[in-house]
């Protein structure tokens, strides 16, 4: 890995908004994201076939649990996760330390057109970080060309917004209204929901055998409704802007007693659904 960093122009605002405030409260808060998505990694690791001798790559690696995960799968190989959130590597590289994976490394890199060495990994895996491209296209045309032929792609994307209830409920509650549809074309996390879509953009980047199986889990955003809200509210406070103080208390509470119902023994529970895609680099 070369030290200079590279942000595509088309990255610009992802890469100040994963290194600045977002991404900051996402290092801050790992644990908890890692738990509301803890349902999906069995099938994303068993997806991703690692093998003992792999070199993988982990794109949009976040605090690094696939990394590690990817590290304990390949104890002969190598796993390097790369973000554009410095405070998130930083997490990555702390967690992986205290585990003792000397396997696993991390780098702060815009894999839409880091110069990865050509064939240089046997997987390319990435959950929930892959649908944030300028350039999806370049990207994964890049992604195809760091990995040997033959080497394996897995990623977890959302499926549409309207079928994931976390989405649907938090910004109906503080914005008020059904959320819009996503604008087609651009970065965001329902960009990679259209099946055909993934199909003519992994396979026009080099890929072959794209498949994509829809999986459905619950995920959990806090113990008690309490602590959901103020999780969700620190994400997604920023739909209360420039509201007034009484309507911005009233959407807030709104949001508070919808958690409140959705709350169980197993904590503050609501539905989503992703696509497990995988493909190969063709040989």
């Amino acid at each position: 890995m070369t030290t200079t960093l590279t942000i595509d122009p088309t990255n610009t605002a992802q890469a100040e908004a994963w290194d600045g405030r977002e991404g900051g409260y996402w290092a801050t808060h790992a644990d908890r994201f890692d738990a509301a998505l803890a349902g999906y990694q069995p099938a994303f690791q068993a997806a991703a076939g690692i093998e003992a001798d792999h070199r993988v790559l982990d794109v949009g690696c976040g605090t690094g649990l696939t990394t590690r995960a990817a590290a304990r799968a390949a104890p002969a190989g190598t796993a390097l996760g790369i973000d554009l959130s410095s405070r998130m590597i930083d997490v990555a590289r702390a967690r992986a330390a205290a585990d003792g994976l000397a396997n696993a490394s991390f780098a702060r890199a815009d894999a839409q057109v880091h110069p990865f060495a050509t064939g240089g990994f046997d997987a390319v895996v990435s959950r929930t970080g892959a649908m944030f491209f300028g350039r999806p296209d370049a990207a994964f045309a890049n992604l195809a060309r760091a990995l040997r032929p033959g080497g394996r792609l897995t990623l977890l994307t959302w499926q549409a917004a309207a079928v994931n209830e976390w989405f649907v409920t938090f910004v109906r509650d503080l914005a008020g209204q059904p959320p819009p549809p996503s604008p087609a074309g651009q970065p965001g996390p329902f960009s990679l929901s259209d099946p055909d879509h993934v199909h003519t953009l992994l396979e026009g980047a080099g890929f072959v055998d794209v498949a994509l199986d829809g999986v459905a889990e619950p995920e959990v955003y806090g113990r008690d409704a309490d602590e959901a809200h103020a999780f969700v509210l620190g994400l997604l406070g920023w739909l209360l802007e420039g509201l007034t103080p009484d309507e911005a208390d009233r959407r807030s509470e709104t949001l508070r007693a919808t958690l409140r119902a959705h709350a169980g023994p197993d904590g503050v529970v609501l539905g989503s659904a992703a696509w497990l895609v995988t493909a190969r680099r063709a040989p």
